[in-house]
């Protein structure tokens, strides 16, 4: 496994993650309602963001109308904090920086997460590994959880249909 950089982070620890790559792992207990840290990086034009996420960069954070955050950076150690359907931390945007708190108590060794907070806009491509009991497979924002459930109620349902044999007719 390779070293990671600036882990030394007092209350997260980046290491291997069952989501995805590497996670966040809290040091110790972390209360509910604590600002656990900043996701950090050098701001950059909507523009310059759209050519890093065209160039896979997935570190990239909306900030505001005009720029966005390019967490890519080493000493970005929040970067590994992995979506979750069910996270245990949230992101709050104050005075143009990023804050992820905890929404719950979190044990020393529970991975951290958030909600990645993604539109519907392709949807079925990010496919959601969090394994929680509230997955709903898909990494998008809550409020559109019901809306790809019914989508994706309708496509298992399409595809049900497409494989059920045709009944035979019974001859006289």
């Amino acid at each position: 496994m390779p070293k990671i950089k600036h882990n030394d982070h007092p209350l997260v620890v980046a290491k291997k993650s069952k989501i995805h790559g590497y996670g966040c792992y809290a040091r110790t207990d972390i209360k509910k309602g604590k600002r656990v840290m900043e996701y950090v990086g050098p701001l950059i034009t909507k523009k310059e963001a759209a050519k890093a996420l065209d160039a896979q960069n997935e570190y990239i954070f909306t900030l505001n109308d005009k720029f966005d955050i390019d967490g890519s950076v080493d000493y970005n150690i929040a970067r590994y904090i992995n979506h979750s359907c069910d996270p245990n931390c949230e992101s709050d945007i104050k005075n143009d920086r990023v804050w992820l708190y905890t929404i719950r108590d979190v044990k020393e060794g529970e991975e951290l997460t958030y909600n990645y907070g993604y539109d519907l806009e392709d949807f079925e491509y990010r496919t959601c590994k969090c394994g929680t009991t509230n997955c709903i497979g898909y990494m998008v924002a809550e409020d559109d959880f019901d809306k790809v459930r019914a989508m994706t109620d309708l496509a298992d349902m399409a595809e049900k249909k497409k494989k059920r044999k045709p009944k035979k007719k019974k001859s006289k």
